[in-house]
């Protein structure tokens, strides 16, 4: 379904645009502090802020459509590590990045406080080395 300028309504659509510069690694973060879904025992609220890096290759995704698609698991019950994989493995089948690392950072639950990182690499694919640079001297001036 295509978006409209108003559109506020909760969707699995993700949407995409060219990567602008296809032939440099970059990476993309996003930082989503408003995730939330259901406990799948309790129906009770989880809260979490989404962590999205990525690194793209052909595609990048659009912001509007991520947010109506985050916005889709308000009313899912779903354990966090669940959740954390499918959103990976969503904007893995759409976007087939060179790397993606999503973190979601779940508020207390229980006393507990739940971290999950799923991470994706294309066959293939393997981060430049590093570039470690001596401390520049103009600064000393």
């Amino acid at each position: 379904m295509p978006l409209t300028p108003n559109s506020t309504v909760a969707s699995t659509d993700l949407e995409t645009f060219p990567n602008p510069n296809p032939g440099r690694d970059f990476v993309v973060r996003m930082r989503m502090p408003e995730f939330t879904c259901l406990c799948p025992i309790t129906g009770q609220p989880d809260f979490a802020t989404l962590y999205l890096e990525y690194i793209p290759e052909a595609l990048c995704v659009e912001l509007k459509s991520l947010k109506l698609y985050v916005w889709s698991f308000r009313n899912q019950g779903t354990f966090h590590e669940a959740v954390t994989n499918r959103i990976l493995d969503d904007l893995v089948n759409l976007l087939q990045p060179r790397y993606a690392r999503l973190t979601s950072d779940f508020g207390v639950r229980g006393g507990i406080y739940t971290h999950v990182v799923a991470e994706h690499r294309a066959a293939g694919w393997s981060p430049a080395p590093p570039v470690i640079l001596p401390a520049a001297e103009w600064h000393k001036q």
